[in-house]
């Protein structure tokens, strides 16, 4: 059967989409095969599925093969990223490569050349081989073999002596510029909100924070060789000192990736084989709704009672990393009205937000939480963001703001909402004060969802729940994406009176069960049932 009538018949195109392709192939002078791979919305997968059966070709599919790395070895990344194939199989001299581009015979030329073997193709989705280079090669593989190869000498000094290339060379400052692009943009489109880059006795190790959960990122064994580089370019970008590698330094810097502005948060730390980065990637902008964090109704319509408040202080507690900056500035843009003034004192400034007024703090040279929000009510504001009450003078500035007519948001470090009181109770807080200013404390953590694309429902003890099987959308985890699940205490008169009584984290956190508070648990069991996320997620966030 011919290409054209198995493409029709499976209803890969229809022959209306067929008869433009033909015509745009006549006038162009191009392939049709070619043609139809350029169109956008079409089956490109089961077009060349199509065409390997009509020219007795083979088609793989290479997520779901296993590579042997003396195959991989058999061809620089150089080269095959240069032409966008992979090696897949190495028999008896002859090399089988991937390639998505059926008519290109000028790969198999130059590889037969360059390596002095024969060369067979099968056909693959272009998307299939990207991810394949950056598996089996890893990322910036090519890039890292062409900084290399323009090297007049290579670098074999010992991991711990090994300092920083030319950096003032144009040539591979320009790769290492690529290579730390490349960093990024991957991680970037990975959905991670960390990049890790570390440097041990074994080699360099490149990490990635997804949906809280850290992932080793493949990469070239050869980029130790130019990790003092990459440093460099990264603190170049932060605005850092290239020469200091013996202190901590933190920086910012601003990327456009994928026609996105993203915010970098870059930290960079001494350690015993060289300096580790931590980059927090954050999109410049985002717009902040609470019922997009998963907050349900009910707890929407408490935090909207408590934001709407004239005056008093709402704290949203939990360890780093479990959302509270993002609730409060899904609150704050809320509140955002030209009729209201609003300030938020940071560290740092984690987003952008429009008709705000939003300061960082520098404890180097004074300006602390505490100096920086004494100064700030002589701005007259109508509502506050305290990035954290981390001291007493802190504390005691937030409590008498919101005496004086002010609504104050904060976070505080603390494991549930009960010992949020305790906190301040040990930070030198009298609790009359305590009980006379807050109107609420909320603990929150974030919990994986269930990847859609694998969901899959089960039974148990009667109820159908359901989980994740694994799939490419999710990187074979089961889960994409997060949202919150918390809990409220509010100062009722039966809490107050426990804490004027300075009663302990555990005797508040008792009352409140008996009083019927939900607990992080108990959201999260209805975020379960509900099929938004697993019972062992919710252990691992709970128990953590």
């Amino acid at each position: 059967m011919q290409f054209t009538e198995r493409i029709l018949k499976a209803g890969l195109v229809t022959p209306e989409q067929l008869a433009v392709c033909q015509q745009e192939a006549d006038v162009t002078f191009a392939p049709l095969i070619t043609v139809l791979l350029r169109q956008n919305g079409l089956d490109t997968r089961g077009i060349l599925e199509a065409y390997a059966a009509s020219h007795h070709m083979e088609f793989v599919g290479l997520r779901d093969l296993d590579i042997p790395v003396a195959t991989v070895r058999k061809l620089s990344a150089k080269l095959a990223a240069h032409y966008k194939v992979m090696p897949i199989r190495d028999e008896s001299g002859r090399l089988t490569i991937a390639v998505s581009d059926p008519i290109d015979l000028r790969c198999v030329e130059d590889i037969e050349t360059a390596l002095g073997v024969q060369v067979r193709r099968v056909l693959a989705t272009q998307i299939d081989i990207e991810e394949a280079l950056q598996r089996y090669y890893g990322v910036g593989a090519d890039t890292v073999e062409r900084i290399l190869a323009n090297r007049v000498v290579v670098d074999e000094t010992p991991v711990m002596q090994t300092e920083a290339l030319d950096v003032d060379s144009q040539t591979l400052d320009a790769s290492v510029v690529r290579l730390v692009n490349q960093l990024l943009k991957d991680a970037i489109s990975d959905r991670a909100t960390d990049l890790h880059v570390e440097r041990h006795r074994s080699g360099v190790i490149v990490r990635r924070r997804i949906d809280g959960v850290l992932y080793d990122t493949s990469t070239s064994e050869k980029m130790d060789s130019l990790y003092a580089s990459i440093v460099s370019r990264i603190k170049l970008m932060a605005g850092l000192n290239i020469v200091e590698r013996r202190l901590p330094q933190d920086g910012r810097a601003r990327v456009t990736i994928a026609k996105r502005n993203y915010d970098l948060r870059i930290s960079i730390v001494p350690s015993m084989y060289g300096e580790d980065v931590v980059i927090r990637i954050l999109p410049s902008r985002m717009l902040y709704h609470l019922e997009d964090l998963g907050f349900d109704q009910q707890h929407v319509a408490r935090l909207q009672s408590y934001i709407s408040a004239p005056y008093g202080i709402l704290f949203v507690t939990g360890p780093t990393g479990s959302g509270k900056s993002t609730t409060l500035y899904a609150c704050l843009s809320r509140l955002n009205k030209r009729e209201r003034k609003i300030i938020t004192i940071e560290d740092p400034v984690e987003y952008e937000l429009p008709g705000i007024t939003q300061t960082q703090v520098n404890p180097r040279i004074g300006l602390t939480f505490a100096t920086a929000l004494r100064s700030m009510l002589r701005h007259d504001p109508d509502v506050m963001m305290v990035g954290e009450v981390r001291d007493k003078e802190t504390a005691e500035i937030a409590v008498q703001t919101s005496m004086t007519g002010h609504l104050v948001l904060s976070t505080l470090h603390t494991n549930d909402a009960a010992g949020g009181a305790a906190r301040l109770i040990d930070m030198g807080i009298d609790p009359y004060l305590i009980t006379s200013t807050v109107q609420s404390f909320m603990a929150q953590r974030l919990v994986r969802t269930i990847c859609e694309s694998c969901r899959t429902s089960f039974e148990q003890d009667g109820h159908t729940l359901f989980k994740g099987a694994g799939c490419h959308a999710c990187n074979q985890t089961g889960y994409r994406g997060r949202i919150a699940i918390c809990e409220f205490l509010p100062l009722d008169d039966t809490i107050s009176n426990l804490i004027l009584a300075r009663s302990s984290a555990q005797a508040i956190r008792e009352k409140a069960n008996q009083l019927g508070f939900d607990t992080l648990r108990e959201d999260g069991l209805r975020k379960v049932r509900g099929g938004l996320t697993t019972e062992e997620e919710l252990l691992r966030v709970t128990l953590a």
